[in-house]
């Protein structure tokens, strides 16, 4: 068995496993659930937990309604560390976090290897954040559950659509896009922007800059799917770093979206 060990535990998570538990706990908590209609599809935001986790965690409290439900986690996050034409996906057999190990679903990977701009590249995902600090919030709020990982490198809206497309007919199967919003703007320049996409991505823009959001293609990929178009959009929660642990002369946006 090959495991992709967790790269960012110790830097934007606690690595104890009790402490990091306690926090996702903490944060799970903090409101109560915004509806009891279980998420076909989730956007969330990827920086550090002090300075995102609270809103993601405005997302990942909607599955409580219904954790059992979900059996498979297609997750789609952008590229930071490596260079990748299209998307990639791994070919360990499982990811590691603090909480444990989550095995990686074989055949949903098999059903889209195949596919146009896909490629398996481990490089691509071994020291990926925007995909990792998601886990240890699937792995509190869902039981049993697969993982299909995807970095987004130069792909375009309609290869990442045909992706989701083609694992989104499983009533079991959750979709988790992990993006920031706007980066290293001042507070009040931040807000401005931030708004507009939100707005834009409310009314399902598929023309997202990566100004706008770092997870502009992944975000675009889901507006454009035939199986998440359909759906409507809710806007959870939205704020900047310097709303959480940051200064305000430079933050970064975050914002916590449902679709249904």
């Amino acid at each position: 068995m090959s495991t992709r060990a967790a790269a960012v535990a110790g830097y934007f998570y606690d690595a104890n496993a009790s402490r990091l538990q306690h926090y996702i706990n903490e944060l799970l908590t903090a409101e109560s659930a915004v509806s009891n209609v279980l998420p076909k599809a989730l956007i969330v935001p990827h920086a550090g937990y002090i300075y995102s986790g609270s809103t993601a965690a405005y997302a990942f409290r909607c599955l409580l309604t219904d954790p059992d439900q979900v059996k498979r986690v297609l997750l789609i996050g952008p590229a930071h560390r490596a260079y990748v034409d299209g998307m990639a996906i791994p070919s360990v057999d499982s990811f590691s976090t603090p909480l444990g190990d989550i095995t990686l679903d074989v055949k949903g990977l098999a059903e889209i290897r195949s596919l146009p701009g896909v490629q398996v590249s481990d490089e691509a995902h071994r020291e990926e954040h925007s995909l990792e600090v998601q886990l240890p919030f699937l792995q509190t709020v869902l039981n049993d559950f697969t993982l299909v990982p995807v970095v987004v490198g130069g792909a375009n809206a309609s290869e990442v659509a045909a992706v989701i497309d083609a694992l989104a007919d499983d009533p079991h199967t959750l979709i988790v896009i992990s993006s920031d919003l706007s980066h290293f703007l001042n507070y009040a320049e931040a807000q401005q922007v931030d708004a507009s996409t939100c707005d834009k991505i409310l009314h399902k823009s598929t023309s997202l800059k990566g100004e706008q959001a770092c997870g502009a293609r992944a975000i675009n990929g889901l507006m454009a799917s035939t199986k998440c178009r359909p759906l409507d959009v809710d806007l959870l929660y939205a704020c900047n770093s310097g709303d959480t642990a940051g200064k305000p002369n430079r933050v970064v946006g975050y914002a916590a979206f449902a679709l249904r």
